[in-house]
């Protein structure tokens, strides 16, 4: 649910100031051993990382903010299994919102972008590059292609945060609302009932055998719960 304005040009790295990172240390560090494990040239991964880490760390950020990055990373690890190429999933999920506007679109056209330029520059290869562009761009849609290992993993990390606990979600949803703070009461209810409704519709939220064990159930009951808030009486036809 996004109100469409003008996007500026596609962005690049921006090295950014020290004092904006102060508490990024172990995402840093977490950068730094992913990066140096995909490189096949040794540039230095801190200067890309600490960019990383300031645009996930951006004042209007209220949901896709380093929590969410971090979690993403962390279910990544617990699905790596999964994955053909986890290293490529991981760098993937550093970039799926490192580019994040609620009132502009193409947010994971333009972050695809980023990686593409940052990437090769940093020492990855552009098999690996093409891989993390082609993951980024399928957060679009969260629906990957059956036998698409890679974007099944990367799709249900994302995705976990449907699964939390009462107060877990109820935090995440609140997030939301507050990122969207442009967009009027109704409108907004409106946007987030059909976005329900849509993923209540989907024969599974979560295409990993793990992911959809641990999470499938209780992402249903939140999704549910939520949309009975916002439309009473919609449920039903949601799940038809």
């Amino acid at each position: 649910m996004r109100t469409r304005t003008r996007d500026p040009p596609y962005p690049t790295m921006t090295f950014m100031a020290d004092t904006a990172l102060e508490t990024g240390s172990a995402l840093l560090a977490r950068w730094c051993d992913l990066l140096r494990r995909c490189q096949t040239e040794p540039v230095d991964p801190v200067p890309y990382g600490k960019d990383l880490i300031a645009r996930w760390a951006e004042p209007h950020r209220r949901y896709h903010t380093t929590t969410h990055l971090t979690a993403v990373l962390d279910h990544v690890e617990v699905l790596a299994g999964h994955a053909e190429d986890p290293g490529a999933v991981l760098l993937a999920a550093w970039f799926h919102d490192a580019v994040y506007r609620p009132d502009r679109s193409e947010n994971e056209e333009r972050s695809a972008r980023l990686a593409e330029r940052a990437l090769p520059e940093a020492g990855v290869p552009d098999t690996i590059t093409s891989e993390v562009a082609r993951l980024v761009r399928l957060t679009v849609t969260h629906h990957p292609a059956d036998g698409d290992r890679d974007g099944e993993v990367l799709c249900d990390a994302d995705l976990a945060v449907l699964a939390g606990d009462p107060t877990g979600y109820a935090e995440y949803a609140a997030a939301v609302r507050e990122e969207y703070g442009f967009v009027p009461d109704d409108a907004f209810r409106a946007g987030r009932a059909d976005v329900l409704r849509q993923l209540l519709r989907l024969p599974r939220l979560f295409r990993t055998p793990q992911g959809y064990e641990r999470w499938e159930a209780t992402a249903r009951r939140n999704l549910t719960t939520e949309l009975e808030l916002l439309a009473p009486g919609d449920v039903d036809d949601a799940r038809r």
